[in-house]
């Protein structure tokens, strides 16, 4: 009497579970294992044998029959891995709790912001755990950031005045964006540069001669990103009012000027109101 080997269990597929095989089997995001796992079914369900199966898909037989088994016992979810055995978690609740509150609400004695050393030492975990904990809830003590509040009663008016020349310029109108960027160092090297050769690149000395300091005054239309620039010894209302006259000049007669400046003293001087 010939071999029978051991019963099969039977396996159909509703028409949902084939588009469902299918799909996870295609997607590029899928895992290797659950692609596998679910030609696997597929072909079962075509009828094929375990041994036909496997050489199909180039797995092992006990590989075919252990996922038939899975997913007639529990359909797609069987499907996916189980919970791996292991050690339960030692951190609890509301360990991770104290870490998060006392770095929002507190600092450290003599510090302004929490670190992992100190945190860790403060609650008793390690540093690793401290670090999982602020990746987790996305704190990050040691970056801060600034901010401004203004006092000007006018000030909701003015920044409409000033975001709509950036949004919406008048016509017939240019706008300028300027300031002023002071104690720039006029630095020479030392020595002349070597220029680069072939399999050389230029060559410059380590060390440089001080020239004093020097004051960067630009203008950029932000319409065209263009920019007028003057160098000068200070950058008193003097000198920011000469640098006003190239400006003046170099924008066409029937063309308005819009300057947009910061609260700097110097731009508020009598002299460049006049």
């Amino acid at each position: 009497m010939a071999k029978t080997g051991r019963p099969k269990a039977e396996l159909e597929l509703s028409n949902d579970e084939r588009v469902q095989l299918e799909r996870w089997a295609r997607r590029a995001k899928s895992s290797q294992a659950l692609a596998l796992r679910c030609r696997i079914v597929l072909a079962c369900a075509d009828g094929l044998d375990n041994k036909r199966v496997a050489e199909r898909l180039g797995c092992h037989q006990v590989t075919v029959g252990k996922w038939r088994s899975r997913f007639v016992a529990g359909r797609l979810a069987g499907l996916h891995d189980e919970d791996r055995p292991g050690r339960p978690t030692s951190v609890q609740a509301d360990q991770v709790e104290d870490v998060v509150i006392a770095t929002l609400e507190t600092t450290p004695a003599n510090a302004t912001h929490w670190t992992r050393s100190k945190m860790a030492e403060r609650t008793g975990l390690s540093r690793s755990t401290i670090g999982r904990i602020w990746k987790a809830f996305n704190l990050k003590p040691h970056r801060t950031d600034g901010f401004k509040l203004s006092n000007d009663p006018l000030f909701v008016e003015k920044v409409h005045d000033v975001v709509g020349l950036y949004l919406n310029p008048p016509e017939n109108a240019v706008v300028y964006s300027v300031d002023e960027k002071s104690q720039v160092q006029a630095l020479a090297r030392s020595q002349p540069a070597f220029p680069m050769m072939p399999g050389m690149p230029e060559k410059r000395t380590h060390d440089y001669v001080r020239h004093g300091t020097t004051t960067l005054f630009a203008a950029m239309d932000v319409a065209d990103g263009t920019v007028i620039g003057k160098t000068y010894r200070s950058h008193r209302a003097t000198e920011f009012r000469k640098f006003l006259a190239p400006i003046d000049t170099q924008v066409p007669a029937e063309l308005d000027v819009h300057v947009i400046c910061d609260n700097y003293s110097t731009h508020k001087h009598a002299t460049v109101q006049a």
